[in-house]
C-alpha cells in the first residue's frame, strides 16, 4: 500500500480507503471482518456519512482497538429521522445527530468533520453564513474535530470550498464518466443515460480547474463514487458501453491532480481484494486509455484525456499537462491568472516543442499534439 499526504494537513493516508456505505442493515460480524481486512492490507482511512445507528456503532466498535492507526471522515448534517436518513441544516437535528456519531464511534476527537453533501449554491451560502458553520467552527475550537472538510458532487461548489481556507479537505465524485459533465447541482443527473452524449468527450474544464485548485491551495482531495455506483464495472451499465476494472477506475482517480485517496465501497472482503489488486497491478492493468479509445458509445478521437501515453518527449515537455492547461485556458476571454502561473512554472512548455511528431503515434486518441503545442504557444505567449 502506498500513502499520500492529505493536502497541507500533514496527515498520511492510504491511497485506497474504505467507504462504509454498504454496511447498512448488516450484522456487526460483517463490519469487523472488513475492518480487519483493511488493517491487514494497510488501509488506514475510512469515511462514514451514513446516519443509520447500527452502522456507526459497528464501525466504532470494530475500529476502537486500533483507533490510533485510523483517519476518520465523519459527516455533519447527516441525520436519522423516523428510521431513515435525512440530510438537514436544521441545527436542532444536526447537533444531536453529530453527538450521536461521536458517541457511537467512542471517540473524543474526529479527524475530519465533513460538512455533508453540499451541491447547491444557496445551500453553500446558507451554511457559510449561518449557524451551521458557527457550530462547525466551535467543534474545531473545542478540539472535537481536528479539521474541517466538505463533500459535494458539484465542481462549482468544490471550487468555492477549495478557495476557502477554512475547508481543509474536499470529498468529490471523480470517475471517467462524471468527469465529462460540467456543473450539475443534482447527483441524479449523472445517472441518466441520455446525459452521456457526444458533447461530453473529454475532461470538463471546470472539473480540471477544481483539481488544479485543490493541488495549488493545499486542499486535500478525496474521491467518492470512483466506480460511478458500480456502473462503470459492467458493459451493460457503463455509459461508455464497455466496462472498466476497479483497478482502472482507481488509477484514473489517483492520477488526477490533488487527489490523495479514493474511497471504495465494498460489501465483502472479496470485493475489497479486487480493489487491492491496484497495489500490485502492472501499468498495462492500470491503463484505462485503451478501454476509452474503443468505447462504442463515444468518440474520443482528437480529444486529449491527459493519460500520458504520449511520453516521453524529446524536449522533456509534460505534454499532458500542457494540454490540460491549454484546455483550461482556451475558453476564457483572458487566460486565468492561476492557469498562467502554473504554465509559467513548467520547466518546459509549448515553446520548447520542436515539432518532431514522435509523440503523436503513441497517442491512443489521435490527438494532433504538434498543433496543440502551436496553439498553446500562441495562447500563452513567450
Amino acid at each position: 500500500m502506498e500513502y499520500r499526504k492529505l493536502g497541507d494537513t500533514g496527515i498520511e493516508v492510504s491511497e485506497i480507503a474504505f467507504g462504509a456505505e454498504f454496511l447498512v442493515e448488516r450484522p456487526y460480524e460483517d463490519t469487523e471482518v472488513l475492518i480487519k481486512a483493511c488493517e491487514a492490507n494497510g488501509i488506514n482511512f475510512v469515511d462514514c456519512w451514513m446516519s443509520e445507528p447500527d452502522v456507526r456503532s459497528h464501525l466504532g466498535k470494530a475500529i476502537k482497538p486500533n483507533r490510533e492507526n485510523w483517519v476518520i471522515q465523519g459527516h455533519i448534517g447527516s441525520t436519522w429521522q423516523n428510521n431513515q436518513y435525512v440530510r438537514t441544516r436544521e441545527m436542532d437535528k444536526v447537533i444531536p445527530a453529530f453527538e450521536d456519531f461521536m458517541e457511537r464511534f467512542q471517540m473524543d476527537t474526529l479527524d475530519f468533520g465533513m460538512i455533508h453533501y453540499v451541491d447547491q449554491l444557496d445551500d453553500y451560502n446558507e451554511i457559510m453564513n449561518g449557524p451551521f458553520i458557527e457550530y462547525v467552527r466551535k467543534l474545531k475550537d473545542d478540539g472535537t474535530i481536528a479539521h474541517i472538510g466538505l463533500s459535494t458532487h458539484n465542481p462549482e461548489i468544490g471550487l468555492l470550498a477549495a478557495e476557502n481556507p477554512e475547508i481543509e479537505l474536499l470529498m468529490f465524485s471523480i470517475n471517467p464518466a462524471f468527469d465529462m459533465f460540467g456543473v450539475m447541482d443534482d447527483i441524479e443527473e449523472y445517472r441518466k443515460e441520455e446525459a452521456y452524449d457526444d458533447e461530453f468527450s473529454s475532461l470538463n474544464p471546470v472539473r480540471a480547474q477544481l483539481y488544479e485548485t485543490c493541488e495549488r491551495n493545499g486542499t486535500a482531495l478525496t474521491v467518492m463514487k470512483g466506480f460511478a455506483g458500480g456502473n462503470l464495472l459492467s458493459d451493460e451499465t457503463s455509459p461508455f458501453g464497455v466496462a472498466l476494472t476497479p483497478v482502472q477506475c482507481i488509477h484514473y482517480a489517483l492520477e488526477q491532480k490533488g487527489v490523495s485517496s479514493i474511497f471504495v465501497g465494498v460489501k465483502t472482503v472479496e470485493e475489497l481484494e479486487e480493489s487491492l489488486k491496484y497495489c500490485s497491478a502492472s501499468d498495462e492493468e492500470k491503463d484505462y486509455a485503451e478501454v476509452l479509445k474503443n468505447a462504442p458509445k463515444h468518440s474520443f478521437k482528437g480529444q486529449c484525456t491527459y493519460c500520458g501515453h504520449c511520453a516521453p518527449c524529446s524536449s522533456q515537455i509534460d505534454i499532458a499537462m500542457v494540454n490540460k492547461l491549454f484546455d483550461l485556458a482556451k475558453n476564457h476571454d483572458e487566460v486565468p491568472a492561476s492557469v498562467r502561473e502554473h504554465y509559467n512554472n513548467l520547466k518546459f512548455n509549448a515553446t520548447d516543442c520542436i515539432a518532431c511528431g514522435d509523440c503523436e503515434p503513441r497517442c491512443p486518441f489521435n490527438v494532433h499534439i504538434v498543433d496543440v503545442m502551436l496553439d498553446a504557444h500562441d495562447l500563452f505567449g513567450f
